[in-house]
C-alpha cells in the first residue's frame, strides 16, 4: 500500500492488519510520528503515553497474528479528550485548579475502548471545564485549525479534532455538551457524531457539570469509523438500512439569527444534494422554538461550575483550588452562584416544552438539516467571533444550531459540506431520540455519493 498509514481510517487499518500488510505497532509510530511532526503547530495533543500505546499495539499485533483480533478496533490509535478519564494519564480538564492529577481508572467508554483493543496514545486539549467553543486555557495554551493554525478549530473537541484532521490519529474521543463535537468537526472537515442521551454509559469520570445533557461521542473522518467506535462504547445495535425516501426538513436559521453566507449557501446546496438522492427535502421558512432554550443554555454549565466550587468532596483527594480558575470561569462560577432554582427549572422547563414540539415536528419529517455552526473559523486565541454577516453577536452567535439537541437528548451529526476560501464547513443531520442508527445510515450515504476526505497541508 502506498498511502501513508497515518491517513488511513480505522477500517482501512483494521483490513490491513487483516491482510497482514502491515502491523498496528507500524501504524502507532506512523501516527505518532505523524503527531510529532504536526503538533508544535497545532498544540492539540497535551498528553503523549508513548510508552503504555506501543505495549498495547504490540499485544494487538499478537492478537492479529494468531488470528485472536478482538473487533473492529483492535489496533486503531485513538485519542482521549481531557476531560475524560484515562488510567495513569493526567487529568488537567483546562484549568490550573484541578493541578493535573493522576487518573486512578478509566471512564467507561475509555475502558471500553480499551477492551476492544483500541491503543489509546495520548490526551487532547480542551478549554478550561470545557465550557467555551473554542480551544484555549491558561495550561497548554491555544491549539490551531490544521487548515490554517491561526485560527482556532472551535471547541471544546478543538484538541481532538486538530489531531484527527491533521492525520495524528483516525479516532477520537471527545464530549458533546452543547455542540462541542459537531461544531470543531465542522470547522476541521471531519465526521462528528453526538449520540442520543444515554446511549453512551458514562461512569468513573469527572463531576458531571452537565449532567446527562453532556454525552461522548467519536469523532473521526468517516461515517463507518464513527460507526464502530459507537459499536463498542454504545447501548443497542448500530447497523440500520436507510431509508430510500427520507423526509428531511432544511432549517436554513434559527429565528432571526444571522448565517455566514457562505455557509448558508453550501448548507443549501447540501440539502439539494440530499433531495438529489431521493429524499424529500422541505425548507422551513421560520424555525423559532428553540429560541426559549438558546437563551438560557449557558446557565446550565454555569450552575455546574457553581456547584462544583461548592462541592469539592466530588473531586476526593484530589487538588482543587478555584482560585486559580481564569478570569472567564471566575466569572461563570460566579454567575451560576447568583443563579435561582427558578432561573435553573426555567431552563428544563422551556427544554421540556420543546421536546414536546420536536417530537410533533417528528411525526411529520425523520430528520432536520441545519448549517452545524453559523461562523466559519475565527483567531485562535480569541473566545468567539463577534460579527457574522456584519451584525454583532455574544459568545453563542456562532453556536445557535447546537444545544437544543443536547436539551432534548437528540442524536446529531455533522458531516462535512464544502469549503469557504480554503477553510471547512459542515453541515448538522438531527434524527428522533433513539434514532441513532437511523441517523449514521442516511450520513454513510450521503459520505458515499459526495466523499470528502482530504487532507490539510502542514
Amino acid at each position: 500500500m502506498n498511502i501513508p498509514l497515518w491517513q488511513l481510517t480505522a477500517a482501512q487499518l483494521v483490513a490491513g492488519f487483516r491482510e497482514a500488510s502491515f502491523t498496528p505497532t507500524e501504524a502507532l509510530r506512523a501516527c505518532m510520528s505523524r503527531s510529532a511532526a504536526v503538533n508544535p503547530r497545532l498544540n492539540a495533543l497535551v498528553t503523549l503515553d508513548g510508552e503504555g500505546a506501543a505495549h498495547a499495539a504490540e499485544q494487538s499485533t499478537a492478537r492479529w497474528r494468531t488470528g485472536r483480533a478482538l473487533g473492529a478496533l483492535d489496533g486503531v490509535p485513538v485519542t482521549i479528550k481531557d476531560n475524560l478519564q484515562v488510567l495513569g494519564l493526567p487529568t488537567h480538564w483546562g484549568s490550573h485548579a484541578l493541578g493535573g492529577f493522576i487518573a486512578e481508572r478509566d471512564e467507561l467508554p475509555v475502558a471500553r475502548l480499551r477492551e476492544s483493543g483500541a491503543v489509546i496514545f495520548g490526551k487532547t486539549n480542551v478549554p478550561e471545564f470545557t465550557m467555551q467553543g473554542y480551544t484555549d486555557n491558561l495550561v497548554f495554551g491555544p491549539t490551531g485549525n490544521p487548515w490554517n493554525p491561526a485560527l482556532t478549530p472551535g471547541g471544546s473537541s478543538g484538541g481532538a479534532v486538530a489531531l484527527v484532521a491533521a492525520g495524528g490519529c483516525p479516532i477520537a474521543l471527545g464530549t458533546d455538551g452543547g455542540g462541542s463535537i459537531r461544531r470543531p468537526a465542522s470547522h476541521t472537515n471531519l465526521v462528528g457524531f453526538k449520540p442520543s442521551r444515554g446511549r453512551v454509559p458514562r461512569g468513573d469520570g469527572l463531576p458531571p457539570i452537565f449532567l446527562d445533557f453532556e454525552v461522548a461521542g467519536p469523532i473521526a473522518r468517516s461515517v463507518a469509523d464513527v460507526a464502530a467506535v459507537m459499536q463498542v462504547i454504545g447501548r443497542g445495535p448500530m447497523e440500520e438500512g436507510s431509508s430510500p425516501n427520507a423526509r428531511v426538513l432544511f432549517i436554513p436559521r434559527f429565528g432571526d439569527h444571522p448565517v455566514d453566507p457562505q455557509i448558508a449557501a453550501l448548507t443549501r446546496a447540501a440539502a439539494q444534494g440530499i433531495a438529489g438522492l431521493g429524499h424529500e427535502v422541505t425548507t422551513a421558512q421560520d424555525f423559532g422554538m428553540v429560541e426559549a432554550v438558546n437563551e438560557r443554555w449557558s446557565l446550565l454549565a454555569q450552575v455546574g461550575l457553581a456547584w462544583l466550587v461548592a462541592h469539592p468532596q466530588e473531586l476526593p483527594g484530589r487538588p482543587f483550588d478555584p482560585s486559580r480558575f481564569g478570569p472567564v470561569m471566575q466569572a461563570n462560577a460566579e454567575a451560576g452562584r447568583k443563579a435561582t432554582a427558578c432561573d435553573l427549572f426555567d431552563l428544563l422547563f422551556e427544554a421540556e416544552r420543546l421536546r414536546t414540539a420536536l417530537s410533533r415536528l417528528f411525526d411529520r419529517y425523520d430528520f432536520l438539516l441545519t448549517p452545524a455552526a453559523a461562523a466559519l473559523p475565527w483567531p485562535a486565541n480569541e473566545t468567539h467571533p463577534t460579527r457574522i454577516d456584519g451584525r454583532e453577536v455574544g459568545p453563542r452567535g456562532h453556536a445557535v444550531f447546537a444545544g437544543f439537541a443536547n436539551a432534548v437528548g437528540l442524536p446529531a451529526i455533522a458531516l462535512p459540506c464544502g469549503f469557504v476560501d480554503g477553510m471547512p464547513v459542515g453541515m448538522q443531520l438531527v434524527a428522533r431520540e433513539g434514532a441513532d442508527a437511523e441517523l449514521l445510515a442516511l450520513a454513510g450515504s450521503i459520505e458515499q455519493a459526495y466523499p470528502w476526505q482530504r487532507f490539510p497541508e502542514l
